[in-house]
């Protein structure tokens, strides 16, 4: 037989026997693992400095070397003597005494020999004959080395007059046109170029506006170009356009006739050089060229302190 148990009240709480509520078995969601420990939260490692060791740097001790100053050698070189005597130009002279036409004091010359004042140096034969053309130099025409697709003086030359053995002496910008001394004639570079010389060079300018006193004044004066003032000058009004003025000045910096102009708020439209020093352009058309020779010459060789 079963035993009767007594009923019990379902609205009296079940008690874990101590008095307090009994606590249920069930949970919500998934149980947890049986392997589960809660984390515990690792304490911050103390950082502790690290003490870098000290490492001396060595020390540079400058070396000082003391260096004789080069004792001359005497005398001059060779090529510089002969180009003094106003015989050829440095290079030819090389040339010359490669080529044994040179003797020292009545031995043959070598490149690099150097002159003593009791030494005798003795030309054997001649030069090469000199020529000197002016020739008209067109706009577009480069004066040398030019890129591809342009044409320079020498292929103009070369190709219209069989000329391949003269070098033109100075440059004229790509938008210029006008006098152009060429030669085989190496001493004449140097003189004719250097700026100190004062050698005159004229040309006729045309702008873009009605040249005024003031502004011819003002290029007569000086111009400052880029910090650079450029040096005396003569401006003279053109009697036959308001537009037009002949400038004669003595150096030939970089664009320098068109940066004066720029400089006082002109364009230059037209620039063609008419005359180096006595050698004019005259009746010379683009691409044409004349013998420089006679008096001309004389005159141009003797302003240059170079013998004929």
């Amino acid at each position: 037989m079963n035993p009767i148990r007594p009923k019990v009240n379902a609205n009296r709480r079940r008690t874990n026997g101590v008095g307090g509520p009994k606590r249920s078995t069930e949970r919500i969601g998934k149980s947890r693992p049986k392997s589960f420990k809660p984390s515990k939260k690792a304490a911050p490692k103390k950082r502790v400095p690290i003490r870098k060791k000290f490492v001396a740097e060595p020390v540079v001790v400058p070396v000082v070397t003391t260096v004789a100053p080069k004792t001359p050698l005497p005398g001059i070189r060779l090529n510089k003597y002969l180009a003094d005597q106003g015989l050829s130009s440095r290079r030819e002279a090389d040339t010359l005494i490669a080529a044994k036409k040179v003797t020292k004091n009545g031995k043959i010359a070598k490149v690099g020999d150097r002159v003593l004042p009791t030494d005798v140096i003795e030309l054997i034969g001649s030069t090469k004959a000199k020529r000197y053309i002016a020739y008209y130099k067109g706009r577009g025409v480069i004066t040398h080395s030019p890129a591809e697709g342009e044409v320079d003086i020498a292929t103009r030359l070369r190709q219209d007059y069989g000329i391949t053995d003269l070098a033109p002496v100075g440059r004229l910008d790509k938008d210029s046109e006008g006098l152009i001394i060429m030669s085989n004639d190496g001493r004449i570079t140097g003189p004719l170029l250097d700026p100190e010389a004062d050698h005159e060079k004229e040309y006729t300018v045309t702008v873009d506006k009605n040249v005024t006193p003031t502004f011819c004044k003002l290029m007569e004066l000086g111009v400052d170009i880029e910090g650079y003032r450029t040096k005396a000058a003569r401006a003279i009004p053109s009697a036959k356009s308001a537009k037009r003025f002949n400038l004669i000045i003595t150096e030939g910096k970089k664009h320098q006739i068109r940066r004066m102009c720029a400089a006082l708020g002109y364009q230059i439209e037209s620039l063609k050089r008419i005359r180096v020093m006595n050698i004019e352009l005259g009746a010379l058309k683009p691409n044409q060229y004349r013998k420089i020779s006679g008096d001309e010459l004389n005159t141009f060789l003797a302003d240059l302190n170079i013998r004929k």
